[in-house]
């Protein structure tokens, strides 16, 4: 009798984006003419900056000549893109990350699901609360934690992030854990808070997995929008992280590759787990193992396409572009808080993370309903995200600015 993975059932109701879009389509069909404006999912909305557009056409010519077509690439990447990676997000900040350390995917998304493979079914896992949805759910599928109940998986440790801790949690909190976490999920800038981490609480984090022997899986998708002189970019500006951290970095937010699909994870050398013996096993090599085994890489011509980012005209239409969004962020913000709320985030990331003081469904389904306006509520990340809404920044300056009108309204 062929028998269904379980774990999926334990996944508590329906993934939150196709919850929000089922609520949305639903108004929609009971209001054919309604004008919805959608501040909910982080996709982008602005078109690829040129410089990528233009490389990409000449991936495609490339692939339409005999001499220069590529069939199955590198499955750690393309050479001119990983250079390029290495150099511009890290050499240039001072960080030491070789190009053969970085791996190119198809996104972020996928690599922090993906990571987990490489750990033992008993490893105790961190997140924190509220939550990036993938983080939790992949390890549910796994089979790691227990069932959900009171909105919390059992055998998991959360974090939770409030306005109490300016919503980044400290080590400190797992001093009363009858279990440390093996793996610790770090998301700065966060999401769906919109919050940063300093430099000296990042290096708290490093400083305890170092000790705890213990990994921190650092989620750094929206590195780009930092505009905060002294916010770490990168895990890897602490000292000690190459022993402790991978990071995630993605193409879809800095670069509007949500639909082209580009991001890559670092995996340094000698960065290590261990066997049932205690023997240290290096983890660089269990990845590269991972990623020839189960994935052909991501396409040549969205390579060449990540690749322009780093040009010199490629990174000012990225910037401007970026700087787009967070002027976007700035302007709801201001009339948020203009009107009485409490707003994190918006500063040094696309995410405005809004205290409605109440539940947050309800208040989702009053914007919907009174104002046309799809938000993602906070209930969705988490127990902790209860009476918050998730804002998103990513779209037109127009449509941003009905937005703000009809939030007034309201």
């Amino acid at each position: 009798m062929l028998h269904v993975n379980e774990n999926y059932s334990k996944i508590q109701a329906s993934y939150l984006f196709t919850e929000i879009a089922h609520r949305v389509n639903e108004h929609q069909a009971a209001n054919p003419g309604a004008k919805i404006i959608r501040l909910g999912i982080g996709d982008v909305t602005e078109p690829l900056a040129p410089a990528v557009v233009e490389a990409m056409h000449k991936a495609v010519d490339d692939e339409a000549t005999r001499e220069r077509f590529h069939g199955y690439g590198p499955e750690q990447g393309y050479a001119f893109l990983r250079d390029k990676a290495a150099e511009f997000d890290f050499a240039k900040r001072g960080i030491d990350i070789a190009a053969d350390e970085i791996f190119i995917s198809d996104g972020a998304k996928c690599d922090c699901g993906n990571i987990q493979e490489l750990f033992a079914q008993d490893v105790a896992i961190a997140v924190g609360d509220p939550v990036y949805p993938v983080y939790v759910d992949t390890n549910v599928m796994a089979g790691r934690t227990l069932a959900n109940a009171g909105g919390r998986y059992g055998g998991l440790v959360y974090l939770t992030c409030d306005a109490s801790n300016g919503f980044v949690p400290s080590p400190k909190v797992l001093e009363g854990e009858t279990k440390k976490p093996d793996l610790v999920y770090l998301c700065y800038p966060n999401n769906p808070t919109g919050a940063v981490a300093t430099k000296a609480q990042l290096q708290e984090w490093v400083d305890w997995a170092r000790d705890a022997k213990s990994l921190i899986l650092f989620d750094a998708a929206y590195e780009a929008f930092i505009r905060t002189p002294g916010i770490p970019h990168s895990i890897y500006e602490c000292e000690g992280a190459r022993e402790c951290a991978i990071e995630f970095r993605s193409y879809s937010k800095t670069a509007g590759f949500t639909g082209v699909r580009c991001g890559y994870t670092v995996v340094p050398k000698g960065l290590c787990a261990y066997n049932a013996a205690g023997e240290s096993v290096e983890l660089r090599p269990m990845w590269t193992r991972r990623q020839t085994t189960k994935f052909n890489g991501a396409s040549y011509i969205t390579q060449r396409g990540a690749e322009a980012i780093y040009s010199p005209e490629g990174a000012a239409q990225t910037k401007a572009t970026i700087d787009f969004y967070l002027e976007n962020a700035k302007l709801v913000k201001a009339a948020l808080k203009g009107m009485g709320y409490a707003v994190t985030g918006g500063d040094d990331s696309p995410y405005l993370w809004v205290d409605v003081n109440g539940d947050s469904w309800a208040f989702f389904d009053k914007l919907l309903k009174g104002a046309n306006i799809v938000t993602t509520p906070g209930a969705g990340f988490g127990r902790a995200g209860e009476g918050y809404i998730r804002i998103s920044a990513f779209n037109s300056r127009a449509n941003v600015l009905e937005a703000i009108e009809r939030f007034k309204k309201m």
